[in-house]
């Protein structure tokens, strides 16, 4: 893992329509360390300190830098294994051994495609409870699942834990979250999704083949991978647009690593991991420290979020900053949809070179494989405006022998025979002069550039 963060152009969060006041653009330490300490200072000084006093959740000491990236907690823990059977293949619990301080929140988490929690997260399970959670790492019923079946054993985790497990008196059952790895990730999504209920959902280089994120309730943190041709960064920061304005986000591209970084112990995740956990569980404040912005930044490409993030029904704390005296630009609606690929297990797909239509005046179409697995692609196409505006457009194309597309987002799709037709939905059709749109599809068969395509606009 590099040792500092490489030094880009600072993005905005730009998801459509969120809140003027909450945008927040990348914060690198490198640049911005005593801007970042006194900010802290100021976030820890105010409304969070206030309300960590009457806060029953807060559990264990004042955090540090040092805390939040250490191996061990200041909580002892011990772990009990789970049996197959209660809708989910088994598992491991981890759990803080002390009793003296009540309940604590609890998190399930699910491995990857194909992948075992006890090979691949299982570092995470007392390393999360030695800082004060409950924590559930399950097995999958198949281990070739997919997301919205590793949701549906999340949520069953979860009712295990709290309703039959022998440590369910340690467990608030108000408080619980989610995580998992790639489709675990998209489990994760789609178990918050289910249950609206959850304090939190995180996705470690998250694959959501099965839904977006554009209804989510539950305060939701992506990581990805600066060089994971699995799930690419932008499938996931595409994800993390679809939140909707009133939901608490964050994402982290990590530099310099790929899809399996989660699987092995780092801090990186950890450091950043635990304080969402912490704010959204515990609605402890005395964590926003580290988000809010990047305390930090070292191992870090981009860094999006909605700070000041506060929980549901907290009063946010005094701005330390003035607002914007102008306005925020606006953005139109995300164009682009779930992550890319599925089998983590299988070798990094190859991308194939762009094709672009000739251009016809009105708009051009550019074709990129994104990945491929046995039996099945996703493609990725990208619209852009010629040199005037338009309203409404529709690409056309070809497919290859033995393909057929089977999914498609952001886009309408027609076929007769080999002949695929897409046009705009409703939010992304009118472009501006040189703007862009890009829909997404999944595909069965082996992956093929076109030979070409055409875009036309009425």
């Amino acid at each position: 893992m590099p040792g500092t963060a490489t030094t880009h152009p600072p993005p905005a969060d730009s998801r459509p329509g969120r809140r003027p006041a909450r945008r927040r653009p990348l914060k690198l330490l490198a640049t911005a360390a005593a801007a970042t300490l006194g900010l802290a200072v100021g976030i820890v000084a105010t409304g969070p300190a206030a309300v960590a006093a009457d806060n029953p959740y807060q559990r264990g000491p004042d955090p540090t830098p040092a805390s939040v990236a250490a191996p061990n907690g200041p909580f002892a823990t011990a772990q009990v294994s789970v049996p197959p059977g209660y809708g989910f293949n088994g598992g491991m619990i981890y759990y803080p051994t002390d009793t003296s301080q009540g309940t604590f929140g609890a998190i399930a988490i699910s491995p990857g495609y194909t992948a075992l929690f006890s090979v691949e997260l299982a570092w995470m399970g007392p390393r999360l409870a030695s800082q004060g959670f409950v924590v559930i790492g399950i097995e999958t019923n198949d281990r070739n699942d997919f997301d919205t079946a590793r949701g549906t054993q999340l949520l069953a985790a979860l009712d295990y834990l709290t309703g039959q497990s022998s440590v369910r008196s340690r467990v608030d059952p108000n408080r619980l979250a989610v995580a998992g790895h790639s489709m675990g990730g998209g489990g994760a999504f789609s178990a918050a999704l289910r249950r609206p209920a959850l304090k939190a959902a995180v996705g470690f280089t998250p694959f959501s083949p099965s839904q977006n994120l554009t209804n989510m309730q539950v305060p939701a943190l992506l990581y990805s991978g600066q060089n994971d041709t699995v799930t690419t960064p932008s499938s996931v920061s595409n994800l993390y647009n679809g939140l909707p304005s009133t939901t608490e986000g964050a994402y982290i591209e990590a530099a310099g690593l790929d899809h399996s970084f989660p699987t092995r112990p780092n801090t990186l995740l950890m450091r950043t991991m635990i304080p969402w956990v912490k704010i959204f569980l515990d609605n402890d404040l005395r964590y926003t420290q580290f988000l809010c912005p990047l305390m930090d930044s070292s191992g870090v490409l981009q860094y999006r979020n909605t700070c000041p993030l506060v929980p549901p029904g907290l009063p946010s704390p005094s701005p330390t900053t003035a607002p914007p005296t102008t306005a925020p630009p606006t953005t139109a609606p995300p164009t682009t949809a779930p992550p890319t690929t599925a089998p983590p297990t299988t070798a990094p797909p190859t991308t194939a070179p762009p094709t672009t239509a000739p251009p016809t005046g009105a708009c051009t179409a550019t074709y990129q494989t994104i990945g491929s697995w046995p039996g099945g692609f996703q493609g990725e196409v990208t619209v852009r405006a010629g040199s005037s505006a338009i309203n409404g457009w529709t690409v056309g194309w070809s497919l290859g022998s033995g393909q057929s597309i089977t999914q498609i987002w952001n886009g309408t799709l027609s076929t007769s025979g080999s002949s695929v037709s897409v046009r705009n939905v409703s939010y992304n059709g009118s472009l501006p002069a040189a703007g862009t749109a890009t829909f997404g599809f999944l595909g069965s068969g082996s992956p093929s550039t076109p030979s070409a395509l055409t875009c036309t606009s009425p």
